[in-house]
């Protein structure tokens, strides 16, 4: 059998979670010992670095990079067209839309996966234009995939809610966190003076953007700081995105530049021993359809915090502090009983690892295999 993917978000060089979610999914679909059995094109609009989907060990033989030259609309012309003229035996978009441009009987059998439907939930966390451009990509993919994976069973229960999918088309597989590397107090040391971080610090990871909820966790750590004796920084690590510029003045107006630090994006080599080192994770996110960064934190014995609402009680299980990602002050007094309280802070790293172990990229991998199997079987 003949397996499409559409690669091209994976091939990037700096990836954010749906892009991460993209490379580990092919790699580890290729590394399985079934994988022998099929045929593997991957689709991808520039080259990748050499390696990239090949890293693992065991991974099938039979796989063929197709180059698409990356033009605007690349999804909707050039694949379109390639699907079309070579059409594999099913598709499979981790990380995207389906070609729009084809009609659904000219479409090879496809599987999409859905990563989260929050711009229904917080419409005003994104751009009018991106709200129709994802809602229109979004009904478009999971009314003409043959099967739909859903991340979470809270993203399977939106995709119901939300456009009616047929529960029978939908397939909840979870995403992982790839194994912790070894990381020592050097390493830690070095990327603290790398970033310039003298003191403890809480650590908070994604884009700065309003869906992100980092308006909030800025008004809470202000308010620790000027009510409580809090020894340790607010860091945030992550590229910045919509209205982060406001977010970014918004922090400075509360004048607590040497306590807050926005590092930007972080490379992955050094994203680890900045995880490993913080006193505790806040990650009180407005809505995400998994929420890969609490389970990081977890892997590297972090106790966190994280939000009651959307797909994070379902991962963080019983192993996060979990709080309302609208009300400051509740995230403030989670903040200071993770800075606090030993007791509970060792709770939550032991439960955090036992956690960690519900999810794995090998099982994600030959859910996924499964699924696209399945699907080919829908002409």
């Amino acid at each position: 059998m003949i397996i499409g993917i559409d690669a091209s978000r994976a091939a990037r060089a700096r990836r954010t979670g749906t892009e991460r979610y993209s490379l580990e999914i092919i790699r580890h679909l290729l590394a399985l010992p079934a994988a022998q059995r099929h045929h593997w094109r991957l689709y991808v609009d520039s080259l990748p670095a050499p390696g990239l989907f090949t890293a693992l060990p065991g991974v099938a033989d039979a796989v063929d990079l197709c180059v698409l030259k990356a033009r605007r609309l690349w999804t909707h012309r050039q694949l379109a067209a390639e699907v079309t003229r070579r059409p594999p035996d099913v598709l499979f978009v981790p990380a995207h839309v389906l070609p729009c441009v084809l009609p659904r009987r000219r479409l090879p059998p496809s599987v999409v996966t859905v990563h989260d439907l929050g711009y229904h939930a917080y419409p005003e966390t994104h751009t009018l234009a991106q709200r129709l451009l994802i809602e229109a990509g979004t009904r478009w993919s999971v009314y003409a995939a043959q099967r739909v994976i859903a991340v979470s069973a809270a993203t399977a229960h939106d995709l119901q809610r939300r456009y009616h999918t047929p529960a029978e088309r939908i397939r909840v597989v979870y995403e992982a966190t790839t194994a912790p590397l070894h990381i020592d107090a050097e390493q830690v040391d070095a990327v603290r003076r790398r970033y310039g971080l003298t003191r403890p610090y809480a650590l908070f990871v994604g884009t700065i953007q309003p869906r992100k909820n980092v308006g909030r966790l800025v008004q809470a750590y202000a308010w620790l700081y000027r009510n409580t004796p809090v020894g340790w920084d607010m860091v945030f690590a992550g590229a910045p995105g919509w209205l982060s510029e406001k977010l970014y003045a918004q922090a400075a107006a509360l004048g607590l530049g040497e306590q807050m630090h926005f590092l930007g994006f972080v490379p992955d080599d050094e994203l680890p021993a900045l995880i490993k080192g913080a006193h505790f994770f806040a990650f009180p996110s407005l809505f995400e359809g998994f929420g890969l960064p609490v389970l990081e934190a977890q892997s590297y014995g972090v106790p966190v915090l994280t939000s009651n609402n959307s797909s994070l009680p379902e991962v963080a299980g019983d192993a996060a502090l979990l709080v309302d990602p609208t009300d400051v002050d509740a995230i403030a007094n989670a903040m200071l009983r993770l800075s606090q309280d030993e007791v509970l802070r060792q709770q939550l790293i032991e439960a955090g690892y036992a956690n960690v172990r519900r999810f794995s990229w090998e099982k994600a991998a030959r859910e996924t295999l499964a699924v696209l199997e399945e699907a080919a079987g829908c002409k």
